[in-house]
């Protein structure tokens, strides 16, 4: 390990320290790999570890900085891959035993080949729940992963290794996929900063079979880092027809605060006698308001027009588990024996939806994102709790004594944004008294990307919440 502690430096800053020569690609390597080795014991965050391949890039990197010739400000960061993504001469695992080691993918999902194009290290892949089905990450096939700041409890999932990996600075940032909460759960209950896009704003392939739900995310632990990622990755590419061109780019304009903002604040969406929050997270979540409200922004505190949580919810179930179907269902008979249990029995559940029933299940969520896209005529950015609990045990499903384990019905602040299609922002905000993050969340109207990360950065430019790790 170095005595520089560049595990824990932001990817800004690390380039900035690579140009000027006074820190090496190399140095941060090592670092994060040492990191991993430490770690992963008790964390489980990756799938495979690439050591060779990561210094033999980290080498690469630094001759360019030496040559005065950086690729950009991914050039040497320290990155890790959801293993959810497909990369070149490698196998995708979605933490599934039906899937074949043998299978070497013949290319780069695009946000990876925007990642080697921009001079990424690349340390690994990270754990998945299977097929990232759920909202804790465990599967049969690489056991549990847990969280660097308390390794009995969960990192939430599904994106849970890479946030694992983030959090516990083995890699500087990462990228993750997001169907119903899977960057934003485990950015919550790790402590780091992870963005859900408007959908398309970047690019997937393959494509996802839960369609209009699934996003492609940055994970970091600054929204600096999550915005210089997002413009990075988020540009057009011709093997995905839905992506759209960003309005702005998120970095423009990232400091430029939150006077005059019109926040809409909702202390449970309005779900308050159906969802239990815990009171120090409700706690910390009202004090980071009163952070926003200082720093100039103009605060209501107001629900939006989510509707009726049950016809909601009911219509995600939907979707979400005839999509989870569509890919077991492609391994033949006998895949429902070999899959998460808990998979199958939701698979089960809904093998019977007709499509007239799919279609009113995407007339709610079309319906859903009318009404919440109107409301935000009056209000810039809704805010809310990421998660209505901090992490809990790892072993577990659910937070303890949770009237539903199905994971849809804990997480009740992240999925109806996959509906809307809308820009969500989990920042930490806080830490309970047993020392677990707490998770801010952040929305804004479609297409409004870089807003959502303009006021993550104002609460970050007063607060210092995720500068914390671990170690600290």
């Amino acid at each position: 390990m170095t005595g520089e502690q560049t595990r824990w430096m932001e990817a800004t800053e690390l380039h900035q320290r690579f140009l000027s020569g006074e820190l090496s690609p190399v140095q941060a390597c090592e670092e994060a790999l040492w990191a991993i080795e430490e770690q992963e014991p008790q964390v489980n965050a990756f799938v495979a570890v690439y050591p060779e391949r990561a210094l033999e890039q980290a080498r690469a990197s630094e001759r360019r900085y030496a040559q005065a010739a950086s690729l950009g400000p991914a050039d040497g960061v320290p990155t890790s891959i959801k293993d959810q993504f497909v990369t070149r001469g490698e196998p995708a695992l979605r933490g599934s035993l039906l899937e074949d080691e043998g299978r070497l993918w013949a290319e780069d999902s695009p946000a990876v080949g925007r990642l080697r194009a921009g001079g990424a290290v690349f340390l690994g892949r990270t754990t998945v729940p299977e097929f990232a089905w759920k909202g804790t990450t465990d599967s049969r096939r690489h056991g549990v992963t847990t969280n660097p700041w308390s390794t009995g409890a969960t990192a939430g999932g599904s994106s849970g290794g890479s946030a694992a990996a983030v959090a516990g600075g083995m890699g500087t940032w990462s990228i993750g996929t997001d169907g119903g909460g899977s960057v934003r759960i485990p950015a919550a209950f790790t402590g780091t900063v992870a963005l859900k896009p408007t959908r398309g704003r970047i690019p997937l392939w393959p494509s996802s079979p839960y369609g209009a739900l699934s996003h492609a995310g940055p994970m970091t632990r600054s929204v600096a880092d999550a915005a210089t990622l997002l413009d990075l990755v988020g540009v057009p590419d011709p093997r995905d027809g839905t992506h759209l061109a960003a309005a702005s780019l998120a970095t423009a304009g990232l400091g430029d605060g939150v006077a005059g903002l019109r926040v809409a604040y909702s202390p449970a969406l309005g779900w308050d006698d159906q969802v239990a929050v815990d009171p120090e997270v409700a706690a910390h979540v009202a004090r980071a308001v009163e952070v926003l409200a200082d720093a100039g922004a103009e605060v209501t505190e107001v629900d939006p027009p989510v509707g009726d949580r049950a016809t909601i919810e009911r219509a995600f179930r939907l979707l979400w588990f005839t999509g989870a179907g569509a890919v077991v269902g492609a391994y033949g008979a006998g895949a429902l024996d070999v899959i998460d249990p808990g998979l199958a029995e939701q698979i089960r559940r809904y093998a019977d939806s007709s499509a007239a029933d799919y279609l009113a299940a995407a007339a709610v969520r079309s319906e859903l994102s009318r009404a919440v896209g109107v409301w935000h005529a009056g209000y810039d950015v809704l805010v809310c709790p990421t998660m209505p609990t901090p992490a809990f045990d790892a072993r577990q499903q659910a937070p303890p004594g949770w009237p539903d384990p199905l994971w849809t019905s804990w997480c009740p602040f992240t999925w109806p944004f996959n509906m809307t299609e809308q820009p969500a922002l989990s920042v930490p905000c806080g830490f309970t008294s047993a020392g677990l993050p707490v998770g801010l969340q952040i929305i804004g109207p479609r297409h409004e990307d870089a807003l959502v990360m303009r006021a993550g950065q104002a609460f970050q430019q007063v607060t210092d919440w995720h500068r914390k790790h671990p170690d600290s």
